[in-house]
């Protein structure tokens, strides 16, 4: 039965009266919850309130997943109060009617469901759950700079009690599968052959579900006070209110209103038309933007299966790590076994903390081998190079590696200090090289550098960018120039932050400065993660060799101190975190007068066009960097500041 034509849902009744709902938004790869596809829902219930069935099914269409949240687009159009609040009242009112419905409701959950999606599962009476890598569940709307205002915010501490629920939401953390069936987000979790059955079995049983601990239960209700307590603790350890106050809204909300938004109009509005969610929103279309650049829609698309890296130190070993970890094929060459060892067994403790179950962490590290010949690089479908600075043995490397390699293979450079001009000279194509550069550490750093030099084969550049987009990362295209872009508006930031501390201004006031600012690591902490001697090189290459390094970093770089990696730098990291004293008061204008030479920067490399244009660059260096995303990245700073 389908009497309605609905554009984005199709309603089927089986033989068992089970009405199955699968939403399919029409010209879309993933499902969204637009105005078109809410009202169409609406619609939905309106006809099985004619047409009462046993029980409702929602699934997805799309081999994508469930469904991705609200549409983002929407969120660009609210410019006035009584938008803001019609937003939050759409999903509210629909998501209350759907839970008030007199038949049984399940969601079937396949893939993400996040933001909205989960409001919507969250709804239903049961959530299923399908065990395979993408399925993801979560609130990420904090991400955004806005909060869960369809229901999250009640139902989800309802479901698997009130901390758990804030961690989620207060983070943007999501959960797998398994996970959500032992916390009690979902009521079962399935493989995907018997999903269906599965469901229709769960959904007709009339089990009552998981009753919360009865401590949980207290913890929502009459003690309520101390959880938001200890979230509002949490938060203001790492999101101050005036950067980002959407977190300090989700708790208000679900502690002073029973997770109801629409009970703090005023709230609404100071939240979702904020200079923070109106910048995090834009700071989502760029990431959305990087992401292109790795898509690849031909039917015979590039995609990469094996990965052979060359140099097993820190960088190489851990690019080698995080290949293996995303599922491809990776061979780890360096001179002998006592120089890969290390890398493996880094990369062993890494996985350790991430992957639970045994044979899935074995099957991980077979995926990673040990090749101290070289063999795996006449197989790969991509090679990185990722050995020492120095151009003659980088030249040696590049001839070896052209003699081996797949003519259709991407041959790349993790350099960050040399030029493709000079390393592809050896080639017998040269335009076939390209970098790939990573930034340290590599598990965290979500931006990789694709470097271009004049006369680069662009199908090479193009599969570079696929292949970072393979492996979870964003791709974003930069011409071949000293430090590309990220390194290059680091050591003027970097810079001028030891001058000052060379004026006598302490380290702890310097970095102070820009926490308060909204960066996630001062500067001068930044230097002992990135390592001294690394910033003196760095310095060299960026500012000129005539330029007088500053004295308090060539005092410790002399001294043997070169930061974290010996255990002293500007601070003393023995116990794994540096050891800073009260910071101090901060100048006025100290953090205006660190943020100009890294503003500056970053518009002489648009004009210079090492970067596309300002958008990209924003793009680059918020994720390259961690540049505070409420200000919608450095050039959308210094054109909006923070109004």
């Amino acid at each position: 039965m389908n009497e309605t034509n609905y554009q984005h849902w199709q309603l089927e009744i089986d033989s068992d009266g089970v009405a199955w709902a699968t939403l399919d938004k029409a010209g879309e790869s993933a499902n969204s919850l637009s105005r078109a596809v809410m009202d169409e829902l609406g619609q939905l219930l309106d006809q099985l309130d004619t047409y009462r069935p046993k029980g409702l099914i929602i699934r997805s269409g799309k081999a994508a997943g469930f469904i991705a949240g609200a549409d983002i687009q929407e969120f660009t159009q609210l410019d006035t109060p009584e938008k803001g609040l019609e937003l939050v009242s759409r999903g509210w009112h629909l998501f209350n009617r759907l839970a008030g419905v007199g038949y049984p409701t399940l969601a079937l959950v396949r893939g993400h469901c996040l933001g909205g999606g989960l409001e919507l599962a969250l709804a239903c009476r049961y959530l299923l759950a399908v065990d395979e890598p993408g399925t993801r569940m979560g609130l990420p709307e904090v991400m955004l700079g806005i909060f869960p205002g369809w229901g999250g915010m009640l139902r989800l501490p309802e479901r698997i009690g009130p901390q758990a629920a804030l961690d989620m939401m207060l983070t943007g953390k999501t959960m797998d599968a398994v996970r959500a069936k032992r916390m009690g987000l979902a009521d079962e979790c399935v493989p995907p052959r018997v999903m269906d059955s599965a469901a229709k079995i769960l959904l007709l049983s009339n089990a009552p579900r998981r009753p919360l601990p009865f401590l949980q239960r207290l913890l929502n209700g009459p003690l309520k006070g101390i959880v938001a307590a200890g979230a509002r603790k949490q938060v203001a350890k790492r999101a101050q209110p005036a950067h980002y106050p959407a977190p300090y809204a989700i708790i208000d909300i679900w502690a002073r209103h029973h997770g109801n938004a629409l009970a703090a109009p005023a709230l609404i509005d100071g939240i979702v038309r904020s200079p923070t969610a109106r910048n995090l929103v834009r700071v989502f279309f760029l990431q959305e933007r990087l992401k292109g650049f790795g898509k690849s829609e031909e039917a015979n698309a590039f995609r990469a299966q094996r990965v052979h890296v060359v140099g097993a130190g820190v960088m190489g070993g851990d690019i080698a790590a995080w290949c293996a970890q995303r599922g491809l094929t990776v061979t780890l060459e360096d001179r002998g076994m006592e120089r890969i060892a290390p890398a493996l067994k880094r990369a062993h403790a890494g996985f350790a903390k991430r992957i639970r179950d045994k044979a899935k962490l074995r099957a991980v590290m077979d995926r990673l081998i040990p090749d101290p010949q070289g063999d795996g690089a006449a197989q790969a479908d991509v090679v990185i190079e990722a050995i020492f600075e120095n151009l003659e043995a980088k030249h040696a490397l590049f001839r070896r590696l052209d003699a081996v390699m797949k003519p259709d293979a991407v041959l790349a450079t993790n350099t960050s200090s040399l030029r493709l001009e000079d390393l592809r000279s050896v080639l017998a194509n040269p335009a076939r090289l390209v970098g790939i550069h990573f930034f340290n550490p590599v598990a965290k750093m979500p931006l990789v550098e694709i470097v271009s030099a004049a006369g680069t084969d662009p199908e090479m550049a193009r599969r570079a960018a696929v292949f970072v987009k393979q492996i979870d990362r964003l791709p974003l295209p930069v011409k071949s120039a000293p430090g590309f872009l990220v390194n290059a508006v680091l050591g003027p930031y970097m810079l001028a932050a030891l001058r000052a501390v060379d004026e006598g201004i302490a380290p702890e006031t310097v970095d102070e400065a820009m926490l308060a600012f909204g960066m996630p690591m001062g500067p001068i902490e930044l230097v002992d993660m990135v390592g001294l001697d690394v910033a003196m090189a760095a310095g060299k290459a960026l500012t000129g060799a005539e330029a007088e390094p500053p004295r308090c970093l060539l005092e410790r770089f002399n001294a043997g101190h070169l930061g974290k990696k010996t255990g002293k730098g500007f601070y003393d990291h023995g116990s794994g975190k540096p050891a800073k004293a009260a910071a101090g008061s901060v100048p006025p204008g100290l953090a205006e007068r660190l943020l100009k030479p890294l503003l500056e920067r970053t518009q002489q490399l648009v004009r210079d066009g090492v970067v596309a244009d300002a958008d990209l660059a924003d793009a680059g260096v918020i994720f390259g960097t961690g540049f505070a995303p409420f200000t919608g990245g450095p050039l959308n700073y210094l054109q909006h500041g923070e109004k």
